[in-house]
């Protein structure tokens, strides 16, 4: 089942959340038309800046990524959870408008942010050149106001010792015609005292200007805060009856860290928001799934603030009276059969380029060029796609002939450079080809060789990694059916949480993408290893 159409019950008309499982955090939502559409950030993932569409609110499939190549972004060298946040999608004047944010690093309160915009008549593209926008500052968004001018937001970032990093939110006018920034940029708002003020979207309704912002950081203080004014540039007033959702101090709701939102009104006037939610798998605890989108129903009375009932996320909410608009399951098997990667996989660090990977020279068969070790982050050569449930599993058919052990190609539950397990075959020193296993806990190396497995004259091994909750399981099949390796790994490392380091009140590291099930080659030595993999079937239940 794919992890991008929501499963869900029609004959009710409700949206069940999350309705992007898995990986897709920052939603950035958009009607044109009878149609919406999601964008989620994609981080170190290649294609960058995932976008979603549905005609209902309750049906959703992908439609790809837009950064596609590096020429309108390059990830080489990009740092874990670092490159693209919180991309914004507007239309205007006939053309989509996409901004992303490429930030380099988070380290000692520096962020080194680039924002960039891309412009394209159809969603689907082609996308234009990007136009470099400023660096003061990531989650930038347009607002495109009713007297045809348009502003950049973003938050303002301070690096400055003993400052707020979170300066605010500042805006600055585009001007469309000539693709720059004029004028100088202006703070909007400072926040309120839950602080960490980020993420702002501007909307124009009912006589008001509507700033909506992410605050309280993007774990389980985080909410969405509403501001109005009547003017442009303020002053903005916080709606007194606190945020508009939280989940804080909720630790039984299922859906947490709600925040990041964005709004949209349908065709017949409902308004919905979509935010950024997780599922932990216990009170508080690792989420896995990492940071997934959900939609919540907002009334919003004349002369009123916006609402959401209880002010909490909730698990089913109705649906716009839409005609119901199901898509087509995605297959559970991907044969590699058609030219180019199936949309439900991502590529680390480097676009699916056919220097690496070739869907051509063997029929039906994805043939992945080994690529850097699991540290290297220029040329890594891991295909994978989000896990989207908590119980799921990746199975796949590999042909691989390594020459010695710089030389590994195999199966990997996966998180970042630091923090995967990995099932692979390799060549012993005996000259034997082995099946072995290895896993790393931030950076911490454990080999399980007890458990190795002699796979010399074997042309054809199956392999499997499962998640069971909180455990993952490796299977592999020699001939003679499938085996499983005795040890339950842990998955909770292939967390959000857990890839989060704090040193000195400093962020040395952060979590921000969630799992992935993926196909991994090394290739150590440079000496051109490749290998085949005849399927992939990914199934949750």
């Amino acid at each position: 089942m794919s992890t991008d159409i929501a499963n869900v019950a029609t004959a009710t008309r409700s949206i069940r959340n999350p309705v992007l499982a898995g990986f897709h955090p920052d939603p950035s939502i958009l009607r044109v038309g009878d149609d919406y559409y999601l964008a989620t950030s994609t981080f170190e993932w290649y294609p960058g800046v995932r976008v979603h569409h549905s005609r209902d609110l309750v049906n959703w499939r992908t439609l790809g990524g837009v950064i596609t190549d590096r020429r309108l972004l390059d990830l080489r060298g990009c740092g874990d959870s670092n490159g693209v946040w919180a991309p914004d999608l507007t239309y205007h004047d006939g053309q989509f408008h996409l901004v992303y944010s490429d930030v380099a690093s988070f380290a000692s309160g520096y962020w080194d942010p680039q924002n960039f915009l891309v412009t394209a008549e159809d969603i689907t593209g082609p996308w234009s050149d990007p136009v470099k926008l400023h660096g003061r500052g990531f989650d930038a968004a347009l607002f495109h106001d009713d007297d045809g001018t348009s502003w950049l937001l973003s938050m303002s970032a301070d690096w400055r010792p003993g400052r707020d990093r979170f300066g605010g939110i500042e805006i600055q006018q585009y001007d469309r015609a000539a693709r720059s920034l004029v004028g100088r940029p202006r703070i909007l708002f400072t926040g309120t005292p839950v602080g960490v003020t980020e993420g702002p979207h501007l909307y124009r309704h009912d006589g008001w200007y509507w700033l909506i912002t992410a605050e309280g950081g993007t774990s389980w203080e985080h909410q969405v805060t509403v501001a109005r004014s009547r003017e442009l540039f303020g002053p903005y007033e916080v709606d007194p009856d606190g945020p508009l959702l939280t989940s804080v101090g909720r630790p039984e709701l299922r859906l947490q860290k709600a925040g990041h939102g964005s709004l949209v009104r349908t065709q017949d006037g409902e308004w919905y928001l979509a935010h950024l939610v997780g599922r932990p798998y216990s009170p508080l605890g690792s989420c896995v799934l990492g940071r997934e989108t959900a939609i919540q129903r907002v009334e919003w009375p004349a002369d009123g603030w916006p609402q959401i009932a209880g002010g909490v996320p909730a698990d089913e909410v109705v649906a716009p009276d839409l005609p119901a608009h199901p898509w087509p399951a995605e297959p559970d098997t991907d044969h590699f059969d058609a030219p180019e990667l199936s949309l439900c996989w991502s590529t680390l660090r480097r676009p699916a380029t056919a220097d690496w990977v070739d869907l051509h020279s063997r029929p039906s068969h994805l043939r992945i060029h080994g690529g850097q070790s699991p540290v290297g982050r220029q040329a890594p050569s891991l295909v994978g796609r989000r896990v989207g449930a908590m119980h799921c599993s990746l199975e796949t058919v590999l042909e691989f002939d390594p020459v010695d052990h710089r030389q590994l190609a195999g199966i990997t539950a996966y998180y970042n450079t630091l923090n995967w397990h990995h099932l692979y075959l390799t060549r012993a020193d005996d000259g034997r080809t082995a099946l072995e296993l290895l896993s790393s806990d931030n950076g911490r190396r454990t080999p399980y060789p007890e458990l190795t497995v002699d796979a010399s004259g074997v042309d054809r091994v199956g392999l499997r990694a499962v998640f069971d909750g909180p455990v993952v399981r490796f299977d592999y099949d020699l001939g003679a059916g499938w085996q499983r390796l005795p040890v339950d790994l842990d998955a909770t490392i292939l967390s959000d949480e857990h890839a989060a380091l704090i040193i000195d009140g400093e962020p040395a590291a952060w979590g921000f993408t969630g799992a992935f099930l993926g196909l991994w080659v090394q290739d150590l030595g440079g000496d051109g290893a490749y290998a085949d993999f005849d399927l992939a079937t990914y199934r949750e239940q």
